[in-house]
């Protein structure tokens, strides 16, 4: 099966997208809710954490996982990548969301305008910048951390005034840092879940990037490019869902982001 990981339940927006770009292919989701929310953690403690989740998914068979989590991404997939995968078995993938999103905006440049919206985590890693910059120098990044997103989406108020209040504050923010902002990236997979009401304060001009269909793209042609990874994927069109915490709370909750209800089992990762 195809593993994607997150800290909640941010990237069944992601693995949501994979399912309607890539039907027939097995996926096993592992939600970490136990130790949630990662946005404001350390640099180790991602670093930990993520590869105890990676691990988690290789012994259930998994040759390939997306670390479908931003901050996971920023602070743990480079390391993985590079120390671990040697070491755990050199013939496994583990992908993230950043590259696909950084690569598709500097692409389509725009005004070269840029702003992110993130965790802290991710705010912090400068991630996304560093990566934008590698593709394209001359254009300029604007971030804002937007700490209490996450548990407004993750507690069903994502639809609520109290969330106008939150979106309007952290826009207004980015918006003071570069009042000529053309490209607006949701640099973290719950704010699909806010995207329309961040797009009623928003000038029409300005394009916003959310992730899930660039990431589900991005697989698609991974696969074509390294057939002996996609001869290892089952084509089954399997779902398993794996949570750290209670399975019926995860349950409640993970068909508002997967679109379509949920049955998961919990696990324990450590």
């Amino acid at each position: 099966m195809i593993g994607v990981f997150d800290s909640g339940y941010g990237g069944l927006t992601i693995l949501r997208e994979f399912v309607k770009k890539l039907p027939e292919y097995d996926y096993m989701y592992l939600g970490d809710n136990a130790r949630n929310p990662y946005g404001s953690r350390s640099y180790e403690t991602v670093y930990r954490f993520t590869l105890e989740n990676v691990r988690f998914l290789f012994q259930q068979g998994c040759h390939l996982v997306v670390l479908a989590c931003n901050t996971a991404s920023a602070k743990a997939l480079r390391t993985i990548q590079q120390k671990d995968l040697p070491i755990l078995d050199p013939e496994r993938r583990v992908l993230g969301v950043i590259r696909p999103v950084v690569e598709k905006v500097a692409k389509e440049r725009g005004r070269g305008r840029i702003g992110l919206l993130g965790t802290q985590g991710t705010v912090l890693s400068e991630s996304y910048p560093i990566e934008i910059y590698k593709q394209d120098p001359t254009l300029r990044v604007s971030q804002e951390a937007c700490p209490m997103w996450v548990p407004l989406v993750e507690n069903g108020e994502y639809d609520s005034p109290g969330a106008d209040y939150f979106i309007q504050k952290h826009l207004r923010e980015i918006l003071r840092k570069d009042p000529e902002l053309d490209t607006l990236i949701l640099g973290c997979t719950h704010y699909p879940l806010l995207e329309k009401k961040i797009r009623q304060y928003l000038s029409p001009d300005v394009r916003i990037i959310s992730q899930g269909e660039i990431v589900a793209d991005s697989l698609s042609d991974y696969l074509h490019r390294h057939p002996e990874i996609d001869s290892r994927c089952a084509k089954n069109s399997r779902r398993i869902f794996y949570t750290t915490d209670r399975a019926d709370l995860f349950d409640q909750q993970a068909g508002i982001f997967f679109g379509s209800p949920v049955q998961s089992v919990q696990v324990s990762v450590q």
